[in-house]
């Protein structure tokens, strides 16, 4: 580990003394010269009338959502309960073993896969469901869940609210689709290690059905933008607004190299997570995602709580401006795109990244991580992104810090002063929450780009390190420098991985239903062997 550590730091000293000579202006208009028009085309809005745009991007994202909804018969509702029962383990030792050998199921487990990734003893995979849940919520809750709320409410008013809520639901089905996927295509290799994601089931899926050479050319845009996304939106403004809020918090001077400093000491700590791979990412991120979601889980429900007479006010006051606009510009439209549109890019339901994480469970029915998949949504957008939404507006109805239809830029503001409202000095423990945040965000992302990195330059020990330098690397220079064009180009790589990857999961709908049925058969099977009273697991092994 040490030996490895210096290694990194080696080849890093010599990228950190480039970043410094170079100012943040060069970097800008380096970026805004050559890839303005990438930004453009990505989040290019289509007018629907004087008043209102919107952005192709978010109708691929929403369009999917709800032909996956559909196509899938509310998987996002009936699914849910399941989802609870999988994460707890209940079905465990068929996901392990497989029906078929535990329960005499004639239904084969693997028999069916285009290619074999699952052997007879045992299920592949590195990590538990939990795991692999928290693993890819660390990646989706996070800045979007405090800051993008606030700016969401600040355009569109309180009814973004609802709209919002219905983007959440949608996209349950949208991670239930992918994620399904992205186990069943998975590779795993010899050492027992996972490579999943929409890469391989771009690949080997669409090779099933005829389409080999437009399954490749997708998987490489996919794994081109998923890589150019962890350097970006996964990791430098993650690590910028880290550094922001600290250094504000603790008012210290933003001349006197702090972010610097405090960038090197997120790298060396991302670093250490990250060189032991997906196992010791899933390790850290079911202790910290847990824990930071819980501190502001609770902070909100201590100012719910005092403000109690004043939630169905504020639950009437979102929905009547969910359908009327309240005079929000662009009215009703306005603000349904705006709560649609943060609550689908605070999730990330569409864009494929969660089935990188969810690719390396350990289980025999890719439907079952799946399953799984589709609680991450709701977690991170219908409970997080709403009772962040429900602080702000209750603390706020006498238009004391916020005023609605004005577009803000600095969303972590407004929620620090809604949370302050009621628990004074509470700014200080958000910051911790933003810095825990950032950090598991990035070392999610840091898996995400290293499966793409992978995928395009090939398995092995020096391929990895490059990665992981460019990654730490990007680290610090997100929390040194003011990041501007450079942003907007990396979150325009993360959400160009949307266009390969709904087209992929969208041609592949019939093998996701196939596996579908294929695991709640297996689950009908156990539970009709326990009624006829079969024997206890241990017996039957």
């Amino acid at each position: 580990m040490k030996k490895y550590l210096l290694s990194i730091l080696t080849l890093l000293l010599p990228l950190l003394n480039f970043a410094q000579e170079t100012t943040s202006e060069k970097i800008d208009t380096i970026f805004k010269d050559y890839t303005g028009w990438f930004v453009d085309a990505i989040f290019y809005e289509i007018p629907f009338s004087e008043t209102y745009k919107i952005p192709w991007v978010l109708i691929v994202l929403i369009g999917g959502a709800l032909f996956f909804t559909i196509y899938f018969k509310f998987i996002n509702i009936t699914g849910f309960r399941m989802a609870i029962r999988v994460v707890k383990g209940q079905y465990e030792d068929i996901e392990k073993h497989g029906a078929d050998t535990l329960y005499g199921d004639n239904t084969a487990n693997e028999g069916e896969n285009i290619i074999e990734t699952m052997r007879d003893d045992g299920a592949d995979g590195e990590v538990s469901h939990f795991q692999a849940l928290t693993a890819a919520l660390s990646a989706t809750v996070g800045l979007g869940n405090i800051a993008g709320v606030a700016v969401a409410l600040s355009i569109g008013g309180p009814g973004a609210t609802f709209w919002m809520i219905v983007a959440g639901l949608l996209g349950m089905a949208s991670k239930f689709a992918e994620c399904t996927l992205g186990v069943k295509y998975r590779d795993v290799g010899d050492d027992g290690t996972v490579y999943g994601g929409p890469m391989y089931y771009l690949t080997k899926g669409l090779k099933a059905k005829g389409m080999g050479g437009f399954g490749k050319v997708l998987a490489v845009l996919f794994a081109i933008f998923v890589i150019g996304g962890s350097f970006g939106g996964g990791n430098m403004f993650q690590a910028n607004q880290a550094a922001a809020q600290f250094v504000k918090v603790f008012d210290l001077d933003p001349a006197s190299n702090a972010g610097l400093y405090f960038g090197l000491v997120m790298a060396a700590l991302v670093a250490v997570v990250i060189i032991g791979g997906i196992k010791r990412i899933a390790k850290v991120t079911e202790k910290v995602v847990p824990f930071m979601a819980g501190i502001y889980v609770l902070a909100s429900l201590i100012i719910l709580g005092a403000n109690f007479s004043l939630i169905d006010d504020a639950f009437a006051l979102i929905y009547e401006g969910a359908f009327s606009g309240l005079g929000i510009a662009g009215g009703l439209v306005g603000v349904m795109i705006q709560g649609i549109r943060r609550g689908a890019f605070s999730n990330e339901a569409g864009v494929g990244s969660a089935a990188i994480a969810h690719s390396a469970v350990r289980t025999k029915y890719p439907a079952s991580e799946g399953i799984v998949a589709l609680l991450e949504p709701f977690v991170d957008t219908v409970v997080i992104c709403t009772m962040t939404a429900l602080v702000i507006v209750i603390t706020n109805f006498d238009g004391g810090f916020m005023e609605y239809g004005v577009e803000i830029t600095e969303g972590v503001e407004i929620t620090a002063t809604a949370f302050d409202s009621v628990i004074p000095h509470f700014s200080i423990v958000l910051t911790i929450a933003v810095i825990l945040f950032a950090f598991s965000t990035m070392i999610s992302w840091s898996y995400y780009g290293m499966q793409g990195w992978v995928f395009l330059f090939g398995k092995g020990k020096a391929s990895d390190l490059a990665y992981k330098i460019l990654f730490l690397f990007f680290v610090v220079v997100g929390a040194s420098i003011s990041l501007g064009a450079v942003i907007n180009f990396s979150d325009a790589m993360i959400f160009a991985m949307v266009v390969p990857n709904i087209i992929g999961v969208v041609i592949l709908s019939p093998v996701i239903k196939k596996e579908l049925n294929k695991y709640y058969k297996a689950i009908n099977v156990k539970n009709d062997a326990i009624e006829d009273g079969a024997d206890d697991l241990n017996e039957i092994l």
